[in-house]
């Protein structure tokens, strides 16, 4: 955090000047971003390989899965036309999972008849 601080610093310090003087090869402002973006690239590499590594983890289970579940995944995504027509997925206590869909809304409520007389008033 402090090389992304000092680079920040030492950019805007070197921008400054630039406007005021005329140079050959990279400006002062060309030179700061550089430099800026250097330090930013060398705070960000550990975290960086931290994610490498936990892909060249996790790759070969994933690929398993999709190898496994995607032609079941393709075949239920052909069924479900509108994935918006459908509530959110629930799991009863049995483990069982139930997707319910959601009821009709654009039929409009109609009013119900009059009790005593049977006449609905529209």
């Amino acid at each position: 955090m402090k090389q992304l601080l000092i680079s920040s610093c030492l950019s805007v310090a070197m921008a400054l000047p630039a406007a005021a003087q005329e140079q050959e090869g990279p400006s002062l402002m060309e030179r700061g971003a550089e430099l800026f973006l250097e330090g930013l690239r060398q705070e960000m590499e550990p975290a960086l390989e931290d994610l490498l590594g936990l892909a060249d983890q996790f790759g070969p289970a994933m690929q398993s899965f999709l190898m496994e579940m995607g032609p079941a995944l393709a075949e239920l995504a052909a069924q479900i036309e509108d994935w918006s027509a459908y509530e959110l997925p629930e799991m009863l206590p049995n483990g069982d999972i139930i997707i319910r869909k959601k009821p009709p809304q654009d039929e409009p409520d109609l009013p119900l008849p009059d009790p005593e007389t049977g006449i609905t008033d529209i």
